[in-house]
């Protein structure tokens, strides 16, 4: 169940609620009993960091370590067009 924030605009009273998604929002300020309560915006409870996470990861498989790096990229192709040939004579 989310956690949410209210604040009173008669008295400035703010608290959490644990509360369900389908619960109706409070409207009555349980300091000051007047009905100026309102749902607060607040920052999520979490982070996600780094770089995140890969098809490999987590699954069970050979080795451990194998899917926990990124693939390494090949250079790039040598443009078609280049003069630089080596002759044998």
């Amino acid at each position: 169940m989310p956690i949410y924030a209210y604040g009173c605009q008669a008295c400035g009273h703010t608290f959490d609620v644990l509360q369900k998604i389908s619960d109706a929002p409070l409207t009555t300020c349980p300091q000051c009993s007047a009905e100026a309560l309102q749902k607060q915006v607040t920052a999520a409870g979490f982070q996600l960091k780094g770089s995140g996470w890969y098809v490999t990861d987590f699954r069970g498989g050979a080795s451990g370590s194998a899917g926990s790096k990124p693939a390494e990229t090949s250079p790039a192709p040598a443009a078609s067009g280049s003069t630089s040939s080596t002759s044998t004579d």
